[in-house]
């Protein structure tokens, strides 16, 4: 079982095996705020706060092997198993210390509680109003980015999880995000087309699927060497972005509109990966007069 799935079960365990679906997502949150040996999971600014999404993908997951229950407004974990012998000692302590500090905390206490520690959690909050003083608001506030100069970035997944990528765009401003992958599947949790185009949602990004100007899956096959990249993005450039001029004035309409948008694919590397040559090809309309950014 992975770790962060006993952090969770344990967590459970610690109070009663029963927490409302809140109170988990805000003490997994607080939890991860400690420096500890095990992986643990990352947030994004959520509707409701700090939120993760594997961390809901787990209890699903965890849910269909009958470890856990789920109930309409709360998660209860049904096994007998003792998830805190399965831990590292640092964070069994931080667990058992949680249950004494935040035992009678409600999911409105841990609401607000993150929210005036952790303000940046609270950016797209639809409830921060209801938590929050006006100088705490205004705080919430000027955490949103709102300078109007146009960038296209591009971004690149590999390495990354949901969470850490939302962030990275929402730190950046992005407003639209356009998928550039020809066939946006991935075996990488929240990546799929249909997940990653809910989770931008969640943070109030759009997100947009532009297969025709990918490259086919075949033509990635045994690239070795920057040399075999290089090769391939030769073609690309003769083949694909000679014939999709329409779909890159697309991006660059979209880009004017939006003022911040993302190209993303897989490949952390930016150098070796097409959105790069896409970027530069939609840089060479004579509208283009924007800076170009590889997050």
């Amino acid at each position: 079982m992975y770790y962060r799935r006993k952090i969770c079960l344990s967590m459970l365990q610690v109070f009663g095996n029963e927490l409302d679906k809140i109170q988990l997502q805000k003490l997994l949150f607080l939890h991860s705020r400690y420096k500890t040996k095990g992986k643990n999971y990352d947030f994004v600014p959520y509707k409701y706060g700090a939120f993760s999404f594997q961390a809901n993908a787990d209890l699903h997951t965890l849910e269909k092997y009958g470890i856990v229950e789920e109930k309409p407004t709360s998660w209860k974990k049904t096994d007998s198993t003792d998830y805190l012998r399965q831990i590292n000692r640092d964070d069994e302590k931080i667990l058992r210390d949680f249950g004494i500090l935040y035992k009678d905390k409600s999911s409105e206490d841990l609401i607000k509680l993150t929210y005036k520690n952790f303000p940046y959690y609270a950016i797209n909050s639809t409830i921060a109003h209801k938590y929050l003083s006006d100088n705490e608001l205004k705080k919430v506030e000027q955490l949103k980015l709102k300078d109007n100069e146009v960038v296209l970035y591009t971004i690149g997944y590999e390495g990354l999880s949901l969470e850490s990528y939302l962030n990275k765009l929402i730190r950046s401003g992005v407003k639209l995000l356009c998928d550039v992958r020809r066939n946006a599947a991935s075996m990488k949790y929240g990546f799929n087309k249909r997940q990653l185009e809910n989770a931008c949602a969640g943070v109030e990004i759009q997100y947009l699927h532009i297969p025709e100007v990918g490259i086919e899956s075949e033509k990635r096959k045994e690239l070795t060497s920057q040399i075999d990249y290089d090769q391939l993005f030769d073609d690309y450039k003769s083949t694909n972005l000679s014939n999709t001029k329409t779909y890159q004035e697309k991006i660059l309409n979209l880009l004017i509109q939006n003022k911040k948008v993302a190209l993303t694919c897989f490949e952390a590397d930016n150098c070796q990966c097409h959105r790069t040559h896409l970027a530069d090809a939609i840089s060479k309309f004579p509208s283009f007069k924007f800076e170009i950014e590889h997050l």
